[in-house]
């Protein structure tokens, strides 16, 4: 059953794009290294947004984090410089999902 970890986020001031390709890098390098199913990003206004990462189950999600390469780091270092705040809100699993899958081109 596929788990979800929801995030809010806050970004110190001018400093979006550094926090979005930070967010983006490292969201690549947990795909890729680690088993997750990737994640959504969301804006609600200049300086908050919500997030939330999938995984295939629990499992993979308690055990990551130790396949990551060092350009993890650089990206981890930099979200955090650019936020004020990085809270998980909650962790769950989806026992539904209905959105509309995208079509690749």
């Amino acid at each position: 059953m596929m788990y979800i970890v929801l995030y809010t986020i806050r970004i110190k001031p001018n400093q979006e794009e550094k926090f979005i390709e930070a967010w983006t890098g490292l969201t690549k390098l947990i795909y890729k290294h680690e088993g997750s199913l990737g994640s959504r990003l969301h804006k609600k206004d200049n300086l908050n947004f919500f997030a939330y990462a999938q995984w295939p189950n629990k499992s993979t999600f308690d055990n990551a984090g130790g396949n990551l390469p060092e350009e993890a780091n650089h990206f981890r270092k930099k979200m955090k410089a650019s936020c004020e705040t990085f809270e998980v809100l909650e962790k769950f699993e989806m026992v539904e999902d209905l959105l509309k899958q995208q079509q690749s081109e």
